[in-house]
């Protein structure tokens, strides 16, 4: 447990306590400590990603410029004001699997010149390139959002990730790049700073060998920057997406420290890859199983971490989480290309948990991508034509974006009641700039509620906000889009700097305190 601590608040002491019953022989304690940090949770680590896959981009956040739903440049507006109510802080694009097979020259250009194109990566489907660098970029730049470039290293070369980082980066005028993004209809560039080199290199990007992939790495972070990197580009390298810590050790081993800024890790919470079970229609067991999935998340990130602190112990390499989530079987009667499944209370749980965790590991965890944005996987957005929910996650984001680029404040939990054999309780807590801290708590139980006493000291409850549900199956609908929706939690007492409340079996609840 990473134990850190405000500047902000020395007097600050805060002990919750959740116990079995009421017997206080069980009792579970959270402290938030008093002491200086300078640890800032990044608002990256509240990222997202819109691969090409299923209705992900076309059907979903794209529909064209000519479609009767209310669109800016062919992107929802919608989506738009979702994605601009969560503060999203990065996009990743365009995969995935997808980056790999993806020339971004095949997608500028006047739309009806632009060359069709199979995606081969997900179901063998055409698509007309009709969302490409300037759909996305100007997409990034209408959210106030950072975007994430995916480099195709598979299939692709140096010299194409080249003049693609020179076609969005570099001033008008400096070469036949520029006067061509100019003549697409962009007078300046976008200054991207983060690129992807590669994705999951070990598997769908080349099936490489963690030397073969560094030496190849090597060869594209040098190009695409000036020698001493002076354009300032966060160049993110491939890590595992399964323990493999010795693709993380050669990869920390052989890049030297000047041409690397993070490193990228995939975990999504599945508790079996051959039959991942009914993204509705789990069972209790199954259940179970993905929150011991979820929870893997800290140690995957404590392994990579030690391993990464061998060679860079002032962490400035970042871990980027820019894949994770939870996944399962796709929803009866879709393509099983399209990755199309619904979004419940399980996965609230597993939104919740997992941004404990990152917010817990803020020294490292640099960012972090949930996968994905709009109708795929652990989507925050879901959409049937002109219709569009917001899912249990997206609000799980919502209720967490206090935290972004907060200074992170220390937790201790000592003797946690456990859901099997993982912890039921986690936390995590921060102070803003305004000087307001909050708590965010996540009883991930799915039978139990818990009974928590919250010591704040001198600091008072300003308010505090619950998403909970009758059933941990349950989830919203085009017919029933509010079912499950953030609402004010008045349940809890406040006397002589203690807060009392239980908290709800599978329930997040944060708290605004002064």
């Amino acid at each position: 447990m990473h134990l850190q601590f405000s500047k902000f608040f020395k007097a600050l002491a805060v002990i919750l306590v959740a116990s079995f019953g009421h017997s206080q022989n069980n009792a579970t304690i959270v402290k938030i400590n008093p002491a200086e940090t300078n640890q800032t949770i990044s608002k990256h680590i509240y990222g997202h990603f819109a691969e090409h896959l299923g209705r992900s981009v076309y059907g979903g956040l794209y529909v064209g410029d000519d479609s009767a739903i209310p669109n800016t440049d062919g992107v929802r507006n919608d989506i738009i004001e979702a994605l601009k109510e969560l503060n999203i802080p990065n996009l990743r694009w365009p995969g995935g699997c997808f980056a790999d097979i993806y020339h971004w020259k095949d997608g500028i250009g006047p739309k009806a010149d632009r060359k069709n194109i199979e995606n081969v990566s997900w179901g063998n489907v055409r698509e007309d390139n009709g969302f490409g660098t300037h759909e996305f970029l100007n997409l990034c730049e209408t959210l106030g959002a950072e975007p994430y470039l995916a480099v195709n290293m598979n299939s692709g070369s140096v010299q194409e990730a080249v003049e693609w980082e020179r076609y969005v980066n570099n001033p008008n005028g400096s070469s036949d790049l520029t006067d061509l993004r100019k003549e697409n209809g962009r007078e300046t560039p976008w200054d991207v700073k983060y690129w992807g080199i590669g994705n999951e290199s070990w598997d769908c990007g080349g099936d490489m060998t963690a030397d073969y992939y560094s030496n190849l790495y090597k060869r594209y972070a040098t190009a695409i920057s000036s020698y001493d990197n002076t354009e300032k580009l966060y160049r993110i390298a491939v890590g595992p997406g399964e323990p493999d810590y010795e693709w993380t050790e050669t990869v920390m081993k052989n890049i030297p420290a000047k041409r690397i800024e993070g490193l990228s890790v995939h975990h999504y919470s599945v508790f079996d890859w051959v039959d991942k079970g009914h993204s509705i229609e789990f069972t209790d067991e199954e259940y179970f199983k993905t929150m011991q999935r979820a929870w893997f998340m800290d140690e995957f990130i404590n392994k990579n971490a030690e391993v990464m602190d061998k060679y860079d112990p002032e962490k400035k390499v970042g871990l980027i989480v820019d894949e994770w989530g939870g996944w399962y079987n796709v929803l009866p009667g879709t393509n099983k290309s399209f990755l199309h499944q619904q979004n419940t209370m399980r996965d609230a749980m597993i939104a919740g948990l997992t941004l404990n965790i990152f917010n817990n590991h803020a020294d490292r965890v640099h960012m972090a991508n949930l996968a994905q944005t709009v109708n795929v996987l652990q989507a925050i957005i879901l959409t049937d034509d002109e219709k569009m929910l917001l899912t249990p996650t997206y609000h799980v984001m919502n209720m967490y974006k206090v935290h972004q680029d907060a200074e992170l404040l220390s937790t201790e939990i000592e003797n946690n009641p456990s859901f099997g054999n993982v912890p039921a309780i986690s936390v995590s807590a921060s102070t803003d700039k305004s000087g307001k801290t909050h708590v965010s708590l996540v009883n991930i139980d799915g039978d139990k509620s818990y009974e928590i006493t919250v010591n704040v000291d001198k600091m008072k409850p300003i308010s505090a906000s619950i998403l909970e549900s009758k059933k941990v199956q349950d989830h919203n609908t085009f017919d029933n889009p509010d079912k499950i929706n953030p609402k004010e939690f008045k349940d809890f007492k406040y006397k002589k700097g203690k807060i009392t409340l239980e908290i709800p079996a599978f329930s997040v609840v944060v708290f605004e305190l002064n």
